[in-house]
């Protein structure tokens, strides 16, 4: 028997041994109502933030961790997706993606063995709102592993062999997609939203159309348009000073030319919210199980209504115990699982509950979503808000744990131009939410007579009962309009 077969039983005879001391304890103590009440979640301190300016006008924020001996470096250039121009939709996640295909004198492989060889690693993505870079390394090997970012953020070449292989690989990922019912419903979902045009439409990585397009010669001017220090923050975490971070990045990041203002990142404009209730089925022959997803039009990262929302959706459908998965999960068996999210960003993003359910309970599970999403607006029960309120402010700190998680938070105070003590007031805001504010936000924020609802399934099976629901009018989308 080998190592990864012994790995591999440890783990299931773990799994096993806590499932069973879990049944255990609940079998010893079934009234749960006799556990003693918690106390207020301990307020989150984090280490401050120092900030500063490089020499060609790069911001720098640095917070100093010396009890593990790592760094880590994430070069932030805002705008992301959102800078994407009408029939380029992509080009954004693809220049981030190219960035580290190749870069300075090295080649795609050069530098991967570089980064390796240095027990470091570096990868580079992209999202709606921003792209970026990151770098953590021992360290030890800060000095040596920096001109590697340098590099990528600098001087990428953008090989076109390699831009060809990025394009083939999203080309054939479309392709498997439009196969599986689960990938299906994320191209399906925002375009019924938020229409064709309006970027969120869109995926961020694009589509067939607008990937065939892009040229290497593109990829560059876009990069040479936005890539800029006015537009780039660099956060660094880890066992290193302010004094030190400053020095060894004004040493690699000296020659990336411009001292003006902040580039203006371009504004997604506000989405049209929907004004009546639509089912649209996406026809899936022979789909072994339905991919449900009903919303609209949710709220930007900005709200100040953050930590309402928080708590809300966690009764709805942001836990394991939410009304959404008790009720199609652990009481109706439609599902493995189901749940609802605000995915938020610099503009609206969408808020959606959403399950993969068996075929043949498609109407069931649908009339159940909506017995929750009109639920959600009547009063919470003490009991239930208290559970949500703790289950968000307890789980709060794990966000913080490592040096690269502490980073990541860091990217959204400079992304969403947050206040520096939003975590920190966090918790507490969340302690604060009252079943008030719940109603409010829930009246406000979920209206389920104005959502829309995607399927995907089988429409042979599904489209009679759906259509006997009578909650809405139905309308039958082929795939494709999806994928153009």
């Amino acid at each position: 028997m080998n190592s990864s077969h012994l790995r591999h039983l440890w783990l299931v005879a773990s799994v096993l041994s806590v499932s069973l001391a879990i049944s255990v304890s609940a079998w010893q103590s079934p009234d749960r109502s006799q556990r003693p009440p918690l106390g207020p979640p301990p307020a989150l301190r984090l280490p401050a933030i120092q900030k500063t300016t490089l020499a060609n006008g790069v911001r720098l924020w640095v917070i100093e961790q010396h009890r593990v001996p790592l760094v880590q470096v994430n070069v932030i250039l805002r705008g992301g997706g959102s800078l994407d121009r009408a029939g380029r939709f992509g080009m954004a996640s693809l220049v981030a993606n190219m960035l580290d295909e190749g870069a300075g004198t090295r080649s795609a492989l050069e530098l991967a063995d570089a980064v390796e060889y240095l027990g470091a690693d570096l990868s580079t993505t992209s999202s709606f709102d921003y792209s970026a870079a990151r770098l953590s390394t021992p360290a030890r090997n800060l000095s040596a592993a920096l001109p590697l970012l340098a590099d990528v953020v600098l001087r990428p070449t953008f090989p076109a062999t390699e831009l060809d292989r990025l394009k083939q690989e999203r080309l054939t990922a479309l392709i498997q997609a439009q196969d599986n019912p689960a990938a299906i419903i994320g191209y399906a979902f925002p375009r019924v939203v938020f229409g064709p045009t309006h970027r969120y439409g869109t995926p961020a990585t694009g589509l067939a159309p607008a990937i065939e397009a892009i040229t290497a010669d593109a990829a560059r001017a876009f990069y040479k348009e936005h890539y800029v220090p006015g537009n780039a923050t660099i956060l660094v975490v880890g066992d290193v000073t302010l004094a030190g971070a400053k020095a060894e990045l004004d040493r690699v990041f000296g020659d990336w030319p411009g001292t003006g203002p902040r580039a203006a990142s371009a504004a997604i404009p506000a989405a049209p919210q929907l004004t009546r209730r639509e089912i649209v089925l996406v026809d899936k022959p022979g789909a072994a199980q339905s991919q449900i997803r009903i919303g609209w039009v949710g709220v930007p990262r900005s709200t100040p209504e953050y930590a309402t929302l928080q708590v809300l959706n966690t009764i709805l459908g942001g836990s394991f115990t939410s009304r959404l998965n008790q009720n199609l999960r652990e009481r109706n068996g439609y599902t493995y699982g189901a749940g609802s999210v605000f995915d938020m960003r610099t503009s609206a993003g969408p808020f959606f509950a959403t399950a993969g359910v068996q075929t043949d309970k498609t109407a069931d599970a649908l009339r159940e979503f909506f017995v929750e999403l009109e639920g959600i607006r009547k009063p919470v029960p003490a009991d239930e808000l208290d559970k949500a309120r703790n289950y968000v402010a307890l789980g709060f700190p794990a966000e913080f744990e490592t040096t690269r998680n502490l980073a990541q938070k860091l990217e959204e105070l400079v992304v969403y131009n947050l206040p520096e003590q939003a975590f920190q007031h966090f918790v507490n805001d969340v302690t604060k939410v009252t079943a008030a504010d719940i109603q409010r936000a829930a009246a406000r924020y979920i209206q389920p007579e104005r959502m829309a609802a995607v399927i995907v399934g089988d429409r042979e099976a599904i489209e009679p009962g759906i259509a006997a629901l009578k909650i809405g009018t139905l309308r039958v989308v082929p795939l494709e309009e999806f994928f153009k």
